[in-house]
């Protein structure tokens, strides 16, 4: 990655830990609001970061929750 992409990801990570830490939402908002101010090129890339750590995230989870109940011999059903 760059230096744009890297600068973004670690913002998105620290913002990310700190919603799951305080549950609040809105700060990925106003972080981008904050950014956007000044560079709207690091904001998007910001918000992109966030988007893809949360998919991912998202991914993740919904993988080892199969792989549990797998393991418990409780596969989910085709289709």
């Amino acid at each position: 990655m760059g230096v744009l992409e890297d600068l973004a990801d670690d913002l998105a990570q620290d913002t990310l830990a700190a919603v799951e830490e305080t549950g609040d939402e809105k700060l990925i908002k106003a972080v981008a609001d904050a950014i956007g101010a000044s560079s709207p090129t690091t904001q998007e890339a910001f918000l992109t970061a966030v988007r893809i750590r949360t998919a991912a995230a998202r991914g993740r989870k919904t993988l080892e929750d199969r792989l549990a109940r797998a393991r418990q011999g409780n596969a989910p059903a085709q289709g």
